[in-house]
């Protein structure tokens, strides 16, 4: 047999393993690794009592409206059609002549708690009791681009580590065949692979980008290699690894690569068992939508969120549609329409389902978008809406929110923040606090410098808190 070398053994390796997670272990960021353990993704304790073990991110991209899901404004029908002037148009500060819009679907109170929720989401609506509902999100910015980076890093400018690939840095994961930070979305949003990378952090940390479909965790293993012959491999590339360690004692990212390929080996087996629905009852299926067989839709996302989340997976992001055909409603805010219809029921068994099987206690749910959509046009009754930074809407529920509430409020016509501004830092900084981790203390050193994801902002929002 002739003699490979490590290059050639780390080839021919790769080509047996999950391709979808060594993109992201193998990235030149892991030789910053600068972990406390040799092993990135080792579970970590918190800072302090976590009331969350794990967070499903539910990303709406595109900008849903405010004023037309989640913030009743009574106003905002009365003076429909009204000309005003707004003072901030699209982050241009002036004196801007508009008309009012009114919305487009009727609200409706839900549940005991009556929290007001319009008709373009029925199911949440009937379980609003279990949900807290932030009126007074404000985000930086208002493209696409830069919002949808800053809802996800905390950053508006310039590419830094996601959310998600914070938490895993932080807690590591709970399931070594698993990675902590996982995606499942058909198409990227706006911004792309930056909303889940990890920029500085440890590759081992960025999210693994899942695409719904017939065979979403594809074994990738060459026809000719059986498991026995992959897992020597495997051993055999170890060796070298730790031989080729011995001249570098001191790089940690050595010792990193090598526990990433054997979490990738390890996905072949776990990853699609977790993505396998036969064994779910009907039941289930139709609580969330979701026919026998299907690979695809919202409702496979989110119960396949639900299915990583009991394995383990620290951070699930369920990504709706994508940067086309979004909630980028310009032309007609009738296109809400069916993008509600596609992610509501489905969201509102995922909360069910979460507490049916006790898991809603420890697991945060979080539903946000980018930003707005102006409560008003340049243009009378024209049938869209613009992005509207200044003041959105966005929900948690689950481990430590309180259930049943409204919290911060706009002013009559949804343009502003009238109380209790909740800015995305804020919102970061309260996701990491239900986590157990102090948002002050999670940084890395980087450039010269400590980052987080709250930059040197954020306070966390008490008001939601149980």
């Amino acid at each position: 047999m002739a003699i490979q070398s490590r290059r050639q053994l780390l080839q021919r390796a790769a080509g047996g393993f999950a391709g979808i997670a060594l993109h992201a272990m193998l990235a030149d960021e892991l030789v910053a690794v600068a972990a406390k353990t040799i092993d990135p993704l080792a579970a970590r304790p918190p800072h302090f009592s976590p009331k969350a073990k794990r967070v499903i991110f539910l990303y709406m991209t595109g900008g849903v409206s405010h004023v037309d899901s989640f913030d009743y404004k009574p106003s905002l029908f009365k003076d429909h059609g009204k000309k005003i002037n707004v003072d901030n148009w699209q982050g241009k500060i002036g004196e801007f002549p508009r008309y009012l819009k009114k919305p487009n679907w009727t609200f409706r109170p839900g549940g005991q708690s009556g929290v007001m929720v319009s008709d373009l989401f029925p199911h949440q609506r009937n379980v609003v009791d279990d949900l807290c509902v932030i009126r007074s999100m404000s985000s930086d910015h208002t493209n696409h681009y830069e919002a949808t980076l800053g809802i996800h890093t905390g950053s508006w400018t310039f590419a830094r580590p996601s959310i998600g690939a914070w938490i895993s840095y932080g807690l590591g994961t709970e399931n070594q065949n698993l990675p902590s930070f996982m995606v499942v979305a058909p198409h990227a949003p706006y911004a792309g692979g930056q909303t889940w990378g990890s920029d500085f952090l440890p590759g081992a940390h960025q999210g693994t980008w899942i695409v719904p479909g017939a065979n979403p965790i594809p074994n990738i293993r060459p026809r000719t290699a059986s498991s026995v012959q992959q897992e020597l491999e495997l051993k055999l590339l170890a060796a070298a690894n730790r031989e080729h360690q011995k001249t570098r004692p001191a790089d940690r990212a050595l010792e990193a690569c090598i526990r990433s390929f054997e979490t990738a080996f390890g996905m072949q087996r776990a990853a699609p068992e977790a993505f396998d629905l036969s064994r779910e009852t009907q039941a289930t299926l139709d609580m969330y939508g979701v026919t026998p067989g299907q690979t695809s839709g919202f409702g496979w996302q989110c119960l396949v969120g639900r299915r990583l989340a009991e394995r383990g997976v620290r951070f699930i992001e369920l990504i709706d549609v994508g940067s086309a055909n979004n909630w980028d409603a310009h032309g007609d805010m009738a296109t809400h329409g069916p993008l509600a219809k596609n992610v509501d029921q489905p969201i509102a068994a995922l909360i069910r389902d979460l507490k049916q099987r006790g898991m809603f206690e420890d697991t945060l749910v979080v539903w946000t978008t980018e930003f707005g959509r102006t409560p008003y046009h340049e243009k009378a009754d024209h049938p869209g809406r613009e992005h509207h930074h200044q003041v959105f809407s966005s929900w948690m529920a689950g481990a430590g929110v309180k259930s049943g509430i409204a919290y911060g409020t706009s002013d009559e016509h949804g343009i502003a923040v009238a109380e209790d501004r909740v800015h995305v830092h804020d919102f970061h900084a309260t996701i990491l606090h239900l986590l157990g981790i102090d948002h002050k203390a999670l940084t890395f050193r980087h450039a010269g410098r400590d980052y987080r994801l709250t930059d040197v902002h954020g306070d966390i929002v008490d008001g939601i808190l149980t």
